[in-house]
């Protein structure tokens, strides 16, 4: 059994797999005819955005009942701090937790315990479903270093892709090259990287309370046909740009640049960016760079399949913008104006209340519906 996207709306891939189904080599993110090619019995079920928060949000309740140093890696997986409880040994209190979540919410889970994030990390994933597995200072190059170099975390494929060309196969390989070495090849990742295989990371494990300061806001979208001209891409751009816009406005924020993803029907994609002109959560002027780094970067050798609008430099709207001579300050303040009445509207009836006429004519077969609460929303609020 696996849990898959919606293959009329184009999102046919893996989103999660049970055992029996990765024993007969289905892979998260692989497309579903690729995991039915592999194993053609697989019985693939949507998602259940809902149900996923809803459980989420009991067992990360439960977790604050042992300490309030708890902190959200994804959905479904939190680091807590125990360090000074008196509630147990760390491996009781591990146990203790998974048998609450079991007889309480009907759920398995497995965890990790360890000295550090990322090999608290690694333990959690190191057996499966129902398991405990302590990683300690005197174990885990007995448990750690055997295992594949892709399995430390913050190794993706790139990464992964780097190391096999350097013969680092398992954790252990990377943890015994120079540091100096994988400096000069991967750069600061590289040393973080290093002395995570070595057992050296320290990252404290932030209190529940802590809210990270966002970074990005985007939006992606793979559109349920492809898009064959400008025409198409420009619809679908005004759609991504109003709701990252919104979202700007809605978290108080101005922009300073805007990338663009692409990703054609080949599977190929690439970034893009500038810096704006002047700070903005307007959606006109990031739609504009956006089209613009289109026009200048694409040449249309095959259709398109994704696209995204990311916006980043981000400043709080209280703070002083400069602008340049030749801006008409009357038009900027009617048409923050015009957002703010947008807004609202939006908040009190509902994103659709109020769209562009570009986005009205391609609404029905090309341009998203507002993704913010959607599980594959793309890059959404990117931290």
């Amino acid at each position: 059994m696996a849990v898959g996207g919606d293959s009329k709306e184009r999102h046919g891939i893996i989103l999660a797999k049970n055992p029996l189904a990765q024993k007969a080599g289905v892979k998260t993110a692989e497309a579903i005819w690729q995991a039915k090619q592999k194993c053609p019995g697989l019985l693939v079920v949507p998602a259940h955005f809902d149900q996923y928060v809803y459980f989420s949000d009991r067992t990360r309740e439960l977790f604050l009942q042992y300490t309030d140093k708890v902190e959200p890696f994804g959905l479904d997986e939190c680091w807590l701090d125990i360090t000074g409880s008196t509630l147990g040994t760390p491996r009781q209190i591990a146990d203790e937790i998974r048998k609450r979540v079991r007889e309480e919410l009907g759920l398995s889970c497995s965890v990790g315990v360890s000295f550090n994030k990322s090999f608290a990390k690694l333990g959690s994933d190191y057996k499966k479903p129902d398991a405990t597995t302590e990683i300690t200072k005197e174990n885990f190059r007995r448990i750690v270093w055997p295992l594949p170099v892709s399995d430390l975390l913050y190794v993706g494929r790139a990464t992964n892709a780097a190391f096999s060309k350097m013969n680092v196969r398992t954790i252990g390989d990377l943890a015994a090259l120079s540091p100096d070495f994988v400096i000069s090849v991967l750069g600061k990742n590289g040393h973080a990287l290093w002395r995570s295989a070595n057992g050296l990371e320290d990252d404290p494990v932030s209190p529940a309370s802590y809210t990270r300061p966002l970074k990005s806001i985007g939006n992606s979208t793979t559109t349920p046909r492809d898009m064959c001209n400008r025409q198409d891409v420009w619809k679908v751009i005004c759609t991504l740009s109003a709701q990252v816009a919104g979202r700007l406005r809605k978290h108080h924020f101005y922009a300073g640049t805007v990338t663009i993803w692409v990703r054609d029907t080949n599977l190929q994609s690439y970034e893009k960016q500038r810096s704006l002109p002047r700070e903005t959560n307007d959606e006109k002027e990031i739609a504009k760079l956006a089209m613009e780094l289109f026009d200048e970067s694409y040449d249309w050798h095959a259709p398109l399949r994704s696209f995204g609008v990311r916006t980043t430099h981000l400043t709080d709207e209280e703070d002083y913008h400069q602008m340049t001579i030749f801006e008409n300050v009357e038009k900027i303040q009617k048409d923050d104006k015009v957002n703010q009445t947008i807004d609202g509207l939006r908040a009190r009836y509902g994103y659709n209340i109020v769209m562009r006429g570009t986005q009205m004519e391609g609404k029905d077969d090309l341009c998203p519906g507002d993704r913010e609460d959607h599980p594959h929303g793309g890059f959404k609020e990117d931290l």
